[in-house]
């Protein structure tokens, strides 16, 4: 009975340290996390739009925007970070968009956990480059490899056709938001 209750303790004192050390690594860490993210999100804003030097934060419901300035100070369009479900979890994509919010500047994938080597190929310039300079309206669309894309539409890749397929429905739902608040006049 004794060694039980000796043994019982020992646990709980164990798990309690370990359970507190756990907790202030977790304190400790979380806000460098959380500054490490920013900053991605700050190169991504800039990466989408090669031509923007500085960018204004919009506070809209619903998604993550940016509106973006170049030297002089002139809007020339807007960063949208934007997430949705691919294969095996969450895809997080910042995108590049002209001020009248129809044509996609650049596109950059920020956070994926698909399928190594075949759904992560989503993060690749020969898939990414596809996005560049599409067109918006009505919408995005994909088509298989061996099809001529139309110029609002992006070729899936081979064997990760549900993440390419992602990709572009995350934009989609995003610019749909983006699109209502430009017409309730929030852009």
């Amino acid at each position: 009975m004794k060694t039980a209750i000796h043994m019982i303790a020992t646990l709980l004192i164990i798990g309690a340290i370990s359970g507190g050390l756990l907790s202030g690594i977790s304190n400790w860490a979380d806000p460098l996390i959380a500054m490490n993210k920013q900053k991605a999100t700050e190169e991504a804003i800039f990466l989408v739009q090669p031509e923007g030097k500085s960018y204004e934060h919009l506070n809209a419901p619903g998604v993550e925007i940016y509106k973006v300035f170049d030297g002089s100070n002139k809007p020339i369009g807007y960063s949208l970070a934007y997430e949705g479900n691919g294969f095996q979890g969450k895809i997080r994509v910042m995108v590049g968009l002209s001020s009248d919010l129809n044509k996609i500047v650049s596109m950059e994938v920020l956070e994926q956990v698909e399928t190594p080597g075949l759904g992560t190929k989503v993060t690749e310039s020969h898939y990414k480059d596809q996005f560049k300079n599409l067109v918006t309206v009505p919408s995005l669309n994909w088509v298989k490899e061996g099809t001529a894309p139309k110029e609002n539409e992006v070729i899936a890749i081979t064997g990760a056709t549900i993440s390419s397929k992602a990709v572009v429905a995350i934009i989609n739902d995003g610019m749909t938001k983006l699109r209502k608040l430009q017409q309730g006049g929030k852009l």
